[in-house]
């Protein structure tokens, strides 16, 4: 018998499986966001490997809001492009495209990625 976490596991993985489909090669920007801290990563699913990573954990001033996501974003974009990255397709990790998530999406794009 499936529990709701196998549920979302499986939700999960066919959404990551989708987007490799639809990404066409591009490399995938994943958010991880925890009730403290926000996450992203640029990877290459094709070699398996991280391009470019930025957490709030960074800096002296960390944190779980909006502005610290929007940090994390504009910072994940610039070493993105600084190794050649521009293109990106966008892996929101089951999370609702508002608030923090939508903040970080929103400064990356801001700062040059296109997705």
């Amino acid at each position: 018998m499936a529990t709701p976490r196998d549920n979302s596991q499986r939700r999960k993985q066919r959404t990551r499986l989708r987007l490799r489909k639809l990404a066409n090669g591009r490399p995938r920007l994943s958010v991880f966001r925890s009730s403290k801290n926000i996450y992203a990563q640029i990877i290459d699913d094709e070699r398996g490997v991280t391009l470019a990573a930025a957490s709030s954990l960074e800096g002296d001033d960390k944190g779980a809001d909006k502005d610290a996501a929007a940090r994390v974003g504009a910072l994940v974009a610039q070493r993105a492009i600084e190794k050649g990255v521009k293109d990106v397709v966008f892996d929101r990790g089951g999370y609702i495209y508002h608030g923090r998530v939508k903040a970080l999406a929103d400064a990356a794009r801001e700062a040059g990625l296109n997705f």
